[in-house]
Formats: structure tokens, C-alpha cells, sequence
């Protein structure tokens, strides 16, 4: 029950959050945060990640209804067997449970976390794409550690096989 409850945290972060960005903030509003590189910007996103796919509402619903039932269902699996997994799991289903709120309510996205690197701009985003971000990267490394646990494993067993034969 852990993981769920860290989905619901992010859940009720996220949507705190953006509720404070839109009650509080006009449309296109900024507040500098630190000089010009991290901006506070109330923005909405018609799309996915950096506005792509705009207007597929239909779209997304169907993806996330069968993205978090595949979540759901692999975290009660990966629960019993592994630790960094079901934390990764539940970092990206309370972030897709959150946008997909907003898009089923309103047909958009809060975005508000914006970024200037130099002249460069990274696209405005919210904490659940944060989550899902790092969520998604936990999920890569734990998929790196666990092959390497099991190189290490099969490394170990032959060893041992060549032991034995030389006996």
C-alpha cells in the first residue's frame, strides 16, 4: 500500500499545485524565481510532452486508461520481489493519474515550471511530468541494475560449474 500512497502524494502535490497556478495567475502571467532562468509561468498544454499530439484528447484518455491499468498491475507484481521499481512505478502513476485528471476536466494541462538555459527554453511543465520524468529514469536504472544482477548471477554459477569440473 506504500506505492500507492506515493502516487497519491504526487497526485495531491501535482494537483495542489497547478490549482494555485490557475486561481492565482492569469494565462501567460510570470513570476521570476530566479532572475531568468526559472520562471513560475501559468501556461496550459493542449498536447502531450512539448505540445505535441494537440487536440488528441480522445487519444490520451485511451493511452493513460490502459497505461495506468498496466501500472497498477505490474506494480502489485513488482512489489513483492523488488524495492526500486514499485517506487518508480508509483512516481509515473500518480503523474499520468494527475494530467490525465486535468485533461478529462478541462481538456488541458496546467503547466507552470519554466526553464531558460541562455537563449534556449525548455517547454514549461508541471510536477506530474516531473514525476513521470524521474519515475521513467528509475525505471531504466533499475532495469540496468537488475541485468547486471543477473550477469553477476550467471558469471557466479559458471565459475562454480568450472570448479566442479576441474574436481
Amino acid at each position: 500500500m506504500v506505492y500507492f500512497l506515493i502516487a497519491l502524494i504526487v497526485f495531491v502535490i501535482d494537483q495542489g499545485t497547478k490549482y494555485l497556478i490557475a486561481t492565482r495567475l492569469e494565462l501567460a502571467e510570470q513570476i521570476p524565481v530566479i532572475k531568468d532562468f526559472f520562471i513560475i509561468t501559468s501556461h496550459r498544454n493542449r498536447g502531450a510532452a512539448f505540445g505535441i499530439l494537440e487536440g488528441q484528447q480522445w487519444f490520451f484518455i485511451v493511452i493513460t486508461v490502459v497505461v495506468v491499468c498496466g501500472i497498477v498491475w505490474y506494480l502489485n507484481k513488482a512489489r513483492k520481489t523488488r524495492k526500486l521499481l514499485p517506487t518508480a512505478l508509483a512516481l509515473v502513476l500518480g503523474g499520468a493519474i494527475g494530467n490525465f485528471l486535468d485533461r478529462i476536466l478541462s481538456g488541458e494541462v496546467v503547466d507552470f515550471l519554466m526553464f531558460n538555459f541562455g537563449s534556449y527554453t525548455f517547454p514549461i511543465f508541471n510536477v506530474a511530468d516531473s514525476c513521470i520524468v524521474v519515475g521513467v529514469g528509475l525505471i531504466i536504472l533499475d532495469t540496468l541494475l537488475e541485468v547486471k544482477g543477473e550477469q553477476e548471477v550467471t558469471e557466479v554459477k559458471e565459475s562454480q560449474e568450472v570448479k566442479e569440473g576441474n574436481e
